[in-house]
């Protein structure tokens, strides 16, 4: 039986997004899924179960259903990286007053909570072997790294509201000794320091996920956006047994800095694996995706406890009351009358309540999934997240029973059959 206790410990143990895409890619082995590859031709049967990989941080599973008659897709897409600051590729700068890396910001975080915590280190290295080029995950397990604030003393004002300069302000303390990166690096993750070619390495908050609030309802951990959403998804798709349409889950990486890679939203990494799937399965892919709908899942904004003004007059989301359902008329949301019907109507079919949330109207939200990936294979979509406080923070917030809520109705979502026609939905 699930338990949320599962995607805690992921939590835990989700250093970067190559990280996470690894532990995706395990579970789907042990539950015997075969992993296809871009370079090779795919081979496909009836029955089977399947999954590609693209760059080490983006993944798509699939299974092919033993019917010939199941000409539809449903899609559950999320995204596999949280804000961070990334590590550039000469980082050393010794100041004469310590020995600090050189980062730049990954996404939208908010600064300040980044500062006065234990850091470390996380990512993939490039290292050269006998046969080429090789990727080795890297995240050394312990406190290494420290962005210190300036102390009230010397900055009177910073209640007041203070201004971070990233290129100042932001950069971890790493030595207080002169630091060769390459030998660091080459004798932390045991490779030869002249194999190492390249890295794609971020800063990684040492806080572990933990159980919050007077009855412990409440979760804080480090990258729930997007990653309670991407566990609870990727769960609902493992144990969906009973899907009446092709079961699709997409884990995208990039969505914080506007997915336009060759691993991201934007690119075609859906739309190739449609396409050679739809080849495989002697489908008509047009027709299929016009029959098709997809949840684009990142998570939502709730109510704030000491700033209710920040939200929509007739928004009132709350943490532990049911899955958020978002609409933008700035179409930052793929969620329209139809798509939002549709799950309304499987929740009320799981007897499950669902929550809705609006920018107020001045603010502009963030964007999702849905819409960057629309620009390349069309879906009808809704927008759907767990709702949550401190989103972009090194340490976020959210509802046990929220996770648990998104993974029964992603499972429900797949178990059903939801016929689009020129007529209407039938939802059987």
């Amino acid at each position: 039986m699930f338990e949320v206790q599962t995607i805690i410990e992921d939590l835990e143990r989700s250093f970067s997004p190559y990280h996470v895409v690894d532990r995706l890619r395990s579970k789907l082995l042990e539950k015997g899924y075969e992993e296809l590859f871009e370079t090779n031709r795919w081979k496909t049967k009836r029955g089977g179960r399947y999954f590609v990989i693209r760059n080490g941080s983006s993944l798509i599973a699939f299974k092919v259903p033993e019917k010939e008659d199941k000409k539809a897709f449903h899609f559950a897409m999320v995204h596999t990286d949280s804000p961070t600051f990334k590590i550039k590729p000469n980082p050393i700068i010794e100041t004469g007053d310590g020995t600090v890396l050189n980062v730049e910001p990954y996404g939208g975080m908010i600064d300040s909570t980044w500062m006065d915590r234990p850091l470390t280190i996380a990512g993939r290295i490039l290292v050269r072997t006998e046969k080429g080029i090789r990727t080795k995950l890297f995240c050394p397990e312990e406190d290494l790294l420290f962005i210190p604030n300036l102390c009230i003393h010397m900055n009177r004002t910073v209640n007041d509201g203070m201004k971070f300069n990233a290129a100042k302000d932001m950069l971890p303390l790493f030595s207080t000794k002169k630091v060769d990166f390459s030998d660091y690096l080459s004798k932390a993750a045991n490779v030869e320091k002249e194999a190492i070619l390249g890295f794609d390495l971020f800063l990684v908050n040492r806080d572990k996920p933990r159980r919050v609030g007077l009855e412990k309802e409440l979760l804080s951990s480090p990258k729930l956006d997007d990653l309670a959403s991407c566990y609870a998804a990727f769960y609902a798709f493992l144990d969906s047994d009973e899907e009446k349409e092709i079961p699709i889950f997409a884990a995208f990486d990039n969505e914080e800095v506007g997915s336009m890679t060759r691993q991201g939203a934007n690119s075609t990494f859906l739309q190739d694996t449609i396409d050679r799937l739809s080849k495989a399965l002697e489908i008509e892919k047009d027709q299929a995706i016009a029959a098709s709908i997809a949840l684009s899942i990142d998570n939502a904004h709730a109510n704030h406890p000491n700033h209710p003004e920040i939200s929509d007059q007739t928004t009132h989301v709350r943490l532990g009351n049911g899955v958020v359902i978002k609409h933008s008329a700035r179409q930052s949301y793929t969620t329209d009358a139809l798509s939002s019907a549709i799950v309304k109507a499987i929740l009320e079919k799981e007897d499950m309540p669902y929550q809705e949330y609006t920018d107020r109207s001045d603010l502009r939200g963030g964007s999702t999934l849905g819409n960057i990936s629309n620009s390349q294979i069309s879906l009808a979509s809704c927008d759907i997240g767990i709702a949550q406080l401190a989103m972009h923070s090194a340490n976020e917030l959210c509802s046990v029973d929220d996770i648990e809520s998104m993974k029964q109705l992603v499972e429900a979502f797949y178990r059903r059959d939801i016929l689009l026609s020129q007529d209407g939905v039938d939802i059987l």
